[in-house]
């Protein structure tokens, strides 16, 4: 009697997990995984203007794409774009984090005025970065400070040779991203032991000395899975690119990330779903390689 009733109970906790969880997981096959395994498919055949593949073409799509210029362009565009926003992102986070945890008068205020970015859409922020902010006309915000300086207005966007853009650009999402990031290392410094700040104020380590032995040794599993985020997300970079630097003459030739390119390869006037699925597939295989390469050399989820 108490084996069937236990079954029975296994039976019923599985079937309401199935009810909770089959719906979304329904919508993961349907909407990631098909896709993804169709892109690949349709890697290798030759498809224009339609998703349907028409002729087996093997590895001449991946041919082409690792031989376009303009694709490897785009890669350097992103290794450019991670050197910045990388590494001053976790910067800015962290300071940003280390500055909140010390707050003792009204700590979840500014914890929740820098994670208010992080609610906005990257659509809006770019037109209001683009528009608003660094218009290049004397109107704009930048340059209506610039101007009380005795400085002439600055074409931010239209000028390649200094690449003021990128300075949009990176703040942008700079402005975006860095309160999500400062929740997650809060909730790091939330975790490290406060008996370990008690033992080093008795041996009278402070400032640095506490930082450096206490503070960041704790805080390395989180530093790992933030490295990891940024590096996946500058490979993902598209809104802020595209609607900052896009215009009623098209997209310029220059600051071309790999979704941006593979979005002109699939979608423009040539609409060549093979190579743009072949690219897609790159550069998946890419951001995988980088962040197993990552997590192998920061040991991230090993035994110790």
């Amino acid at each position: 009697m108490l084996t069937r009733l236990r079954g029975r109970t296994n039976r019923d906790a599985s079937l309401w997990f199935w009810v909770f969880v089959g719906p979304f997981f329904a919508g993961l096959v349907l909407f990631i995984y098909v896709p993804i395994g169709w892109s690949v498919y349709l890697s290798f055949f030759e498809a224009y203007n339609t998703v349907t593949p028409t002729e087996f073409v093997g590895l001449a799509n991946y041919r082409d794409m690792l031989t376009d210029q303009a694709f490897r362009d785009s890669l350097l565009t992103f290794v450019v774009f991670a050197a910045f926003i990388v590494p001053t992102t976790f910067a800015l986070s962290l300071l940003t984090a280390l500055l909140v945890a010390r707050t003792r008068v009204m700590q979840a205020f500014f914890r929740s005025v820098f994670f208010l970015p992080v609610a906005c859409s990257y659509v809006v922020a770019a037109l209001v970065w683009k528009m608003s902010i660094f218009s290049g006309m004397s109107s704009g915000a930048a340059n209506a400070l610039l101007g009380l300086a005795g400085v002439s207005p600055i074409p931010w966007l239209s000028i390649t040779d200094p690449p003021w853009y990128w300075l949009v650009i990176v703040s942008a999402r700079l402005w975006l991203q860095v309160g999500f990031y400062m929740i997650l290392f809060l909730a790091a410094l939330q975790r490290v032991p406060v008996t370990l700040y008690e033992a080093a104020a008795i041996d009278g380590a402070e400032g640095w000395q506490v930082f450096r032995h206490i503070t960041w040794p704790q805080l390395l599993p989180a530093s790992t899975a933030v490295l990891l985020l940024l590096l996946i997300n500058a490979f993902q970079a598209f809104d802020e690119f595209y609607n900052i630097l896009a215009g009623f003459s098209g997209y310029p030739p220059y600051a071309r990330p790999p979704l941006v390119y593979l979005y002109y390869t699939a979608l423009g006037s040539g609409q060549n779903f093979g190579d743009g699925s072949a690219g897609a597939v790159i550069l998946t295989v890419l951001i995988a390689v980088v962040a197993l390469a990552q997590t192998r050399l920061l040991r991230l989820g090993g035994r110790d």
